[in-house]
């Protein structure tokens, strides 16, 4: 593919805006809360248009787990309903973009700010209540152990209650891609209720706008981190619809993330 003069102006012009954003989200949230440090585990949930499911999630997320204090942390990607309100109102703290970015970024933001404010472990929970926030402590165990640097919660290992066949079918393709790229033996490589240390996200490239968990396990196994999975209920949606598009769309872009992460440091 030839690179324009056009397009490399392009991308700088699309590079400073996306730093611009990443400012103004920290700026934000530091004014909010000045000096606030995090506990040792933070429960960084990205959220758009999740009004109707988000309360329910936030208030079942532990306040403590094997005696050690958990932190909510509620990136809104971008305004439109009252889903930083209501995160506000459940006691989480509430970073809110003022213009929708992506789930990848949502997360990254997310990433940098428990890390700034001192968190020494991070979970990652959906908004939509298709996981079970009771199964975080399970997830963490391997990670506070020792044992393991990044826990994938796996729905093919534990329950899956959604019916979509397409989706299931997906999910075994895609961690089957992932473990021959990687040689990793994992069999749900597209959940994104995961826990790891701190350290795994600290310094990590990330640059996916939207379907972020392959980019995070491919610079992850490349990186050396002990990667393992936990089984898990995998629930239906509580309410609203998937922001990631229909079957077909949503397999084509998550092979995309997966080719442009494996090839761009090789």
């Amino acid at each position: 593919m030839i690179t324009t003069p056009k397009d490399a102006q392009s991308h700088r012009r699309a590079v400073a805006t996306s730093k611009f954003l990443d400012d103004l989200s920290f700026a934000s949230f530091d004014g909010a809360y000045p000096g606030r440090k995090f506990e040792p585990i933070v429960a960084l949930v990205a959220a758009y248009l999740e009004e109707e499911a988000i309360g329910a999630v936030l208030s079942a997320i532990p306040k403590e787990i094997a005696n050690i204090g958990v932190t909510t942390l509620v990136i809104v990607d971008g305004p439109g309903d009252a889903t930083a309100k209501i995160a506000a109102d459940h006691g989480a703290f509430v970073c809110e973009f003022p213009v929708n970015r992506g789930h990848g970024v949502a997360l990254r933001i997310g990433y940098a700010i428990s890390c700034d404010r001192g968190a020494k472990y991070i979970t990652t929970i959906d908004a939509d209540g298709q996981n079970d926030p009771e199964e975080m402590p399970k997830l963490l165990e391997p990670v506070l152990a020792g044992s393991a640097d990044l826990v994938i919660a796996s729905r093919r290992l534990g329950v899956d209650q959604t019916t979509n066949r397409v989706r299931k079918l997906g999910v075994r393709f895609f961690a089957a891609v992932i473990n021959a790229l990687t040689g990793q033996r994992l069999t749900d490589t597209s959940n994104g209720f995961r826990a790891m240390r701190s350290e795994v996200v600290r310094g990590m490239h990330l640059e996916q706008e939207q379907y972020q968990t392959a980019e995070l396990l491919i610079e992850a196994a490349r990186k050396g981190f002990r990667i393992t999975e936990q089984p898990t209920v995998w629930r239906p949606r509580a309410a609203g619809r998937s922001k990631k598009g229909n079957d077909v769309l949503f397999g084509l872009r998550y092979a995309r993330v997966i080719a442009r992460t494996w090839l761009r440091d090789l």
